[in-house]
């Protein structure tokens, strides 16, 4: 899986029905994750099935008829709408004589076009040996001959065990350079915290108009488009809110924030990816505020939620406050809002991105969990008393 990727790739697409509730939707999104790699889509294949073969996942019948198609437009990869195992993807490479990878490979390979930090390069390189690492066989012909060695008994290792072993030093390597940015993030975040700054993180599904947000908020001018994955790098930016009066002198006095923009979510979202981006998730995790950006617009924004709680439960951070973001308001007619609960918080905003609109209610609820912050910072620890002490027998 190489960075650079021509863009005049041509590719049949491969979903197949398993009575899932949210096929449709998966669908779609196979299309857009391949239009995001820069590649050219000549044909979608269907079909229903009640459970994958194990040989070939989509069968005899229909293998041959991807084949087909794929010969008829001259397609040089079919993607397959699904993680398929190291056997099934030779199986179907031989059978088709074509190219084949799946959802999580395509995914990967999106990652490493938009990787543009180290530590973003460190990471996506990590998640893509893992998943290499079982896929060795039969990707060269010369794994199985056996390398002699001067000097050494025996026939000495194979190609394959020597390409494992070579992959494993190489993980080994990525994973030390991740702790060590893991520990300069933390320096970072215990400097943020003995300054009392408010710590937001603005999350989301993909293309649910994070970046342009951010962008809105902190002028930051990061990448922004209307494609799955256009951002995949953690940016985090220092922004000053209006404050209160000062009792001593009448001066209104502001304070910062950082809001920190991150990589979007998506369904079925390969665990390797969440393994390698733990480092970067961990600003997530540390977080003071989670701004939980949501695309108004889409008919599947209920399950789109659903998967980034999700996400956020894997890496701990499902307990940090929430602030629902509706995005794209000017795309459903929708006037800019500010919702508060129970407890008189805001907890959602309307808004839209890309006009501007609502963005002074987004402005309030940041000024509103920054004085909550400094309020629950400045409140006094009670030591225990004896009567709050209590006794076990």
């Amino acid at each position: 899986m190489s960075a650079s990727k021509p863009a005049t790739e041509v590719a049949v697409l491969v979903s197949l029905n398993f009575g899932e509730p949210d096929y449709a939707e998966s669908r779609e999104e196979l299309r857009l994750l391949a239009e995001s790699a820069g590649v050219n889509v000549c044909a979608m294949v269907e079909g229903r099935r009640y459970r994958p073969d194990p040989s070939l996942f989509a069968g005899s019948g229909k293998v041959d008829e991807i084949a087909s198609i794929a010969e008829q437009h001259e397609a040089s990869v079919v993607i397959f709408n699904h993680d398929l195992s190291p056997a099934q993807m030779r199986n179907l490479t031989a059978r088709m004589n074509i190219r084949v990878i799946d959802r999580t490979m395509l995914i990967l390979d999106i990652f490493a076009l938009r990787a543009n930090s180290h530590e973003g390069k460190v990471q996506v390189e990590l998640a893509q040996l893992k998943y290499l690492s079982t896929r060795l066989v039969g990707l060269n012909q010369d794994m199985g001959q056996q390398k002699f060695a001067v000097g050494a008994r025996g026939p000495g290792e194979t190609q394959l065990e020597l390409d494992r072993r070579k992959l494993a030093r190489r993980v080994e390597l990525l994973n030390d350079r991740l702790k060590q940015l893991k520990k300069q993030r933390a320096l970072q975040r215990r400097a943020r915290q003995r300054n009392a700054v408010l710590s937001v993180s603005i999350v989301g599904y993909t293309n649910a108009g994070k970046s342009t947000m951010f962008n809105r908020l902190t002028q930051a001018g990061v990448y922004a488009a209307n494609q799955l994955f256009a951002t995949l790098d953690t940016t985090s930016r220092r922004i000053w809110l209006p404050g209160q009066a000062s009792e001593e002198d009448g001066r209104v006095v502001g304070s910062q924030v950082v809001v920190s923009d991150t990589v979007g979510f998506i369904r079925h979202l390969p665990h390797g990816l969440v393994a390698a981006f733990r480092g970067t998730l961990e600003e997530t995790a540390q977080a003071d505020l989670l701004l939980h950006v949501v695309d108004i617009n889409s008919p599947d924004r209920d399950i789109q939620i659903a998967e980034v709680n999700k996400v956020l439960g894997e890496i701990d951070a499902d307990q940090i406050p929430q602030v629902l973001v509706f995005n794209k308001i000017d795309l459903v007619g929708l006037p800019a809002s500010v919702e508060r609960d129970e407890c008189g918080r805001i907890c959602r905003v309307c808004l839209s991105s890309k006009t501007g609109e609502g963005m002074d209610g987004l402005r309030q609820a940041l000024v509103e969990a920054n004085e909550q912050s400094q309020v629950a910072q400045s409140r006094p620890v009670e030591e225990p008393t004896q009567q709050d002490e209590t006794t076990w027998d």
